[in-house]
């Protein structure tokens, strides 16, 4: 099913998208490409230690944030598949920034669908 596809993960530098990206390349290493979507420019560096590029020639790393639909679009361009992982999912600093939680997690869901 995932041969020869290419696969974006939203959220891919956290511990969900770095799960799903072992088990996407242990699984299907015939996929085609796996674009690690984040706003983190340390954890994409980080991230690319861990897969560097000669092992596994087949991650790209793509700097944008869930929050912007037009940066999701470019993104999503010639993508099989969106597995959509980016969120902030700890309660008590969701709490105290209840507005940054919902640009996230329900704005960036809506621009992940619309785009």
């Amino acid at each position: 099913m995932l041969q020869g596809k290419t696969i974006l993960i939203t959220g891919g530098t956290g511990s969900l998208g770095k799960a799903l990206t072992k088990h996407i390349l242990s699984n299907h290493p015939e996929v085609k490409k796996i674009i690690i979507f984040s706003r983190d420019e340390q954890k994409q560096f980080q991230m690319a230690q861990e897969f560097p590029s000669n092992e596994f020639p087949q991650i790209r790393f793509f700097i944008g944030d869930v929050r912007d639909k037009e940066r999701l679009i470019r993104a999503f361009k010639e993508v099989n598949f969106v597995i959509h992982a980016a969120a902030m999912k700890h309660v008590p600093i969701a709490e105290y920034n209840p507005e940054e939680c919902v640009k996230t997690n329900i704005d960036g869901a809506r621009n992940v669908v619309d785009a």
